[in-house]
């Protein structure tokens, strides 16, 4: 079948086993390994697959960002990848507030296009940076507006799908007598039949399904009776989950935008209160009332990315808070609201000074940016359940049945008493509106008797549901995890009929078979992520782990941190992840990578696949950014996993010249430098590029840094005023050796803001000191330690009397905050990590503490600036807009780009140039080109430097450079000033 799709079809095949195993996990606890993998460039291909795989009686399951909670995109045969191509705007009718699209288009990527003309899609499932539309019909998606906007079936018009038998046909609205019907002869006999058995059935389905909004358990069954003159086909398929049709085309409703907005944040001191509160604040006609509780907030506050939201919308310690959303077209009406929504509080009988029980009140947020930081962190509610650092994590198996909002509080403490009885307890955060909790007791899916307890509490849990008349399946659908309960749920009849809609659309079982009916047992371990046999071995590690669990000294536990929720395929803001933005490959992801990591240390794909030519593949474009460690909200840090990884490849394979020529550049650096001329021979020699592409690797397409004979060497160790504040001054390699002017000008800087600049020796040896990072990015860990021991030595008598270390090459000073702890641990170490400050981090501390004194000129009208992706993840890019509006008139605006793909020696390679170039061009280079030429373009990174010079033609300059720049136009102005003077005088 592989060698025949390859044949017939110009997207992907992928039959290999790192392959497959990267699509054999969706964001549930299920694992099953598909046959193979096909991503198609055209629907064409698509449905050429579909027919293909039938002929050779295999499965399909389609699949987009491979979200799902409850195993929908994991099947044991060839799973479609509709998201890499089939990702686009077909028709819009921006009058009528309709539009056509294909179903691989990601929900976030869909109101980018949509919002220029007013408009937006409003079903805004948390996973809007990676949902496809298609996956959301196949799963009815809901998101947290649907108290105003509805579920996905309230917002889809029709479908476009092929049946499995390869017949196309157009779901739409149809009178019940299909007069009106364009459908051809075997579409219109399956509409028949379907609309007679919504006649046959429909007292049954009126007696036994759910009276909630939030029910998207089973087939819509209820889309066929005659409760209308017309009905809409599309709403059978929509929730269906890939079994009954392979859907080409959706065509969706849209709304206008919203553009006011105002957030109540409602406090409670008891979360029985805050949910029996609920039925009572709907009644202001919010168009979200959102639960967050308290694990999730005192998780939120160890997340660096979500620490200052908290802190600046959580008043007290509330046991829950509600947030409470208006969007009406005019903020006065919302800010009345929040007046109302007070006075609903005080009158329900909370107040601030109030005991346990009745404490509470709200929290008003009007602030734009607040309130989209606060839905932001509401919407990564699951990631950040996930971050527990320990086996047991919270499971999604009860995760959001929905009951009546007057039960929703004996249900919730109902709920926590099955938990207790079964030694466990749960998080609860979301739909409070609806009724809809994502409910997750903590359980190790790894021990048997965490398995049986979680049987019993989804059987008793779903009594609790049966007995309030709610849902079992709420919003993320049916799935392995509760197409088994449908039976219990809905009756043996209406099982039935279920079963007879499958075989009358699907024969023969080819699409997405197990879900919806004929499921396996929810708790079939076979299928499990972590199946009954799943070991990992010891691992022999280098660097510190110690903060998870698991084999490695923890390594295990933090590679299987990644719960595949996705968050790094987002496509657009933040730096996660710049390789699957250029590539859009899985393989390519940081889910992608960990996936695989996870597969290979517990031995599913092979003997030594940890240091495979597979492996470095996978890892191949990884920039080492470090996004993932600061934007994945569960902290999945893979550029620190790569250094591990290559050390496990460098122990098994040796060094490369390559990996020789990176590594060692801090040991040789000094000698090329006395050598200039002949070291920067490469550059000029076409015969010698072709020469170091060959044997090193090294691309003939890139001019190399130019090694100079003047490197940085300061005058003496200590310069500026002697009774001015200290500081150190890390003059990393790359500055040292290839822009000694970066160096220089933050000396002027320094002096010129009265400080005491120490450039430490190294307490042995002449070799300047270094932070190692070139060692690191090669797997050379123990010549990385030894690097960063001579820099602890010769920095640590500063630390230890408060000394602040400032560098300049942001990888370089960061290295002392990050990988500096994951190989030593002693307390000198400690305190040159906690005293490494960015250049602009120590500037904008001493000017906000009122110490810096600096007299600044103007020097441009305009700034672009780029930030380093470490500073991004270390939150020290902000200092840097800071720093540059001191220049006086200077206009700074930042690029909105990810990394700019030079990463270090990773745009220098001549199999990653290519690579590298394609995240540059996605929205840097573009950037730089529009500027006008007296545009200052601005960026802290060697590297990102060097693409912009080589990609767009332009200089790019360091902060320091230009913060001298203006330091020299001050006294040149000075100078003037005092000429004029005189001269008037």
């Amino acid at each position: 079948m592989a060698a025949r799709l390859a044949r017939e079809i110009t997207g992907d095949v992928l039959f290999d086993g790192f392959s497959r195993g990267r699509y054999a996990t969706d964001a549930s606890f299920y694992q099953i390994m598909p046959t193979g993998v096909v991503v198609p460039k055209t629907m064409d291909e698509a449905l050429r697959a579909l027919a293909i795989a039938r002929d050779e009686g295999v499965k399909v399951t389609p699949r987009g960002g491979g979200t799902s909670q409850c195993g929908q995109t994991v099947n044991d045969g060839l799973v479609v990848d509709l998201s890499k191509h089939l990702n686009k705007i077909l028709s819009l009718d921006v009058a009528g507030r309709t539009c056509v699209v294909e179903p691989g288009i990601v929900l976030d990527d869909l109101n980018r296009q949509l919002k220029k003309h007013g408009l937006w899609f409003p079903v805004d499932v948390s996973t809007a940076s990676r949902a496809t539309i298609g996956g959301m019909a196949g799963n009815n998606s809901c998101g947290g507006r649907s108290l105003r906007y509805g579920t996905m079936r309230d917002n889809t018009l029709s479908l476009e799908a092929s049946l499995a038998d390869g017949t196309l046909g157009r779901f739409g609205e149809v009178s019940r007598d299909l007069s009106d019907s364009d459908a051809g002869d075997s579409v219109r006999t399956l509409f028949r039949d379907m609309l007679d058995l919504g006649m046959r059935e429909a007292d049954e389905i009126a007696a036994h399904f759910p009276k909630v909004q939030r029910r998207v358990g089973g087939y819509n069954l209820d889309a066929l009776t005659p409760r209308n003159a017309r009905n809409n086909m599309a709403h059978l398929l929509v929730g269906s989950e890939g079994t009954l049709a392979f859907t080409t085309k959706v065509e969706l409703k849209l709304w206008p935008v919203i553009r006011n907005k105002a957030l109540g944040v409602c406090h409670f001191g008891s979360f029985y209160e805050a949910m029996d509160a609920a039925q009572h604040l709907v009644k202001l006609k919010p168009i979200a009332v959102e639960l967050v509780d308290r694990t999730m907030i005192a998780l939120g506050r160890d997340i660096a990315m979500f620490k200052p939201i908290i802190n600046a919308a959580i008043k007290g310690d509330p046991e829950a808070v509600l947030v409470v959303e208006f969007a009406e077209e005019d903020q006065a009406d919302n800010l009345a609201r929040l007046e109302q929504l007070t006075e609903l509080m005080g009158d329900l009988g909370f107040g601030w000074s109030n005991a346990p029980r009745k404490w509470g009140g709200v929290v008003e947020i009007t602030e734009p940016a607040l309130q989209s930081s606060i839905a932001d962190f509401r919407a990564a509610g699951l990631n950040v359940m996930m971050s527990m650092k320990q086996e047991g994590k919270p499971v999604s198996f009860v995760e959001d049945c929905a009951v009546p909002l007057p039960h929703l509080a004996d249900y919730t403490q109902r709920l926590n008493e099955v938990f207790a009885r079964h030694g466990t307890s749960g998080t609860m955060y979301a739909h409070a509106s609806e009724g809809c909790l994502h409910v997750r007791p903590v359980l190790n899916l790894k021990l048997d008797k965490d398995v049986k307890a979680m049987r019993a509490i989804a059987e008793e849990a779903f009594a609790l549901v049966r007995e309030y008349k709610g849902s079992h399946s709420g919003e993320h659908g049916d799935g392995l995890v509760r197409s088994e309960f449908h039976e219990s749920m809905f009756g043996e009849r209406l099982v039935a009929d279920f079963r007879a809609v499958k075989r009358r659309f699907d024969p023969d079982g080819v699409l997405n078979p197990g879900k919806i009916v004929d499921a396996p047992k929810m708790d079939e371990r076979s299928l499990f992520r972590f199946k009954p046999d799943y070991r990992v071995t010891e691992l022999k590690t280098k660097l510190d782990w110690s903060a998870y669990p698991g084999a490695g000294g923890g390594f295990q536990g933090a590679v299987e941190m990644c719960n595949n929720n996705g968050a790094c395929r987002k496509l657009e803001g933040g730096v996660m992840c710049p390789s699957y933005r250029a590539t859009r490959n899985e393989k390519d992801v940081t889910r992608g990578r960990a996936n695989t990591l996870r597969l290979a240390i517990s031995g599913q794909l092979g003997p030594d696949a940890l240091s495979s030519d597979e492996m470095m593949e996978t890892l191949k474009l990884c920039v080492s950014c470090k996004a993932c460690r600061h934007e994945c909200p569960v902290g999945v840090d893979m550029a620190k996993m790569k250094i591990e990884v290559l050390a496990a490849r460098v122990a098994s394979h040796g060094l490369t010249l390559h990996d020789r020529l990176v590594g060692y550049l801090p040991r040789y650096a000094g000698l090329a430098a006395r050598f200039a001329p002949l070291a920067n021979l490469r550059n000029r020699s076409p015969l010698l590029r072709k020469l170091f592409e060959r044997f090193a690797g090294i691309s003939a397409r890139r001019a190399l840094p130019a090694f100079r004979s003047d490197v940085f060497v300061p005058p003496t160790d200590s310069v500026g005023p002697e009774t001015g504040g200290e500081v150190v001054l890390f003059a990393d390699t790359f500055n040292r050796i290839y822009e000694r002017e970066n160096l220089d000008a933050a000396l002027r800087v320094l002096m010129a803001g009265g400080y005491r600049v120490h450039v430490p020796k190294p307490a042995t040896g002449t070799r300047p000191l270094c932070c190692g990072r070139t060692f690191l990015s090669a797997g050379l860990i123990d010549e990385a330690r030894s690097e960063l021991n001579r820099l602890v030595a010769a920095f640590a008598p500063f630390a230890a009397r408060g000394v602040p270390i400032v560098g300049l090459e942001p990888s370089c000073l960061l290295t002392l905050r990050d990988e500096l702890a994951s190989l030593r641990n002693d307390n000198d170490a400690k305190a040159v990590g906690a005293h490494a400050l960015t250049f602009e981090e120590f500037l904008v501390r001493e000017a906000e503490a009122g110490r810096l004194q600096l007299p600044l000129g103007s020097v441009a009208d305009k700034a672009i600036v780029h930030g380093h992706c470490h500073q991004k993840s270390f939150g020290a890019f902000k200092p840097v807009e800071q720093v540059l509006r001191l220049v006086p008139g200077l206009e700074v605006k930042t690029i909105e780009s990810s990394c700019c793909g030079m990463a270090g020696a990773f745009g220098y390679g001549a199999d990653t140039y290519d690579g590298s170039i394609e995240m540059a061009e996605l929205s840097l280079l573009p950037a730089v080109r529009k500027a006008d030429p007296s545009t200052l373009v601005i960026a802290d990174g060697t590297s990102c430097r060097h693409q912009i010079h080589d990609g767009a033609q332009r200089e790019a300059l360091h902060v320091a450079r230009v913060l001298a720049m203006s330091l020299d136009r001050a006294e040149t102005n000075s100078k003037s000033t005092a000429a004029k003077e005189t001269s008037h005088g």
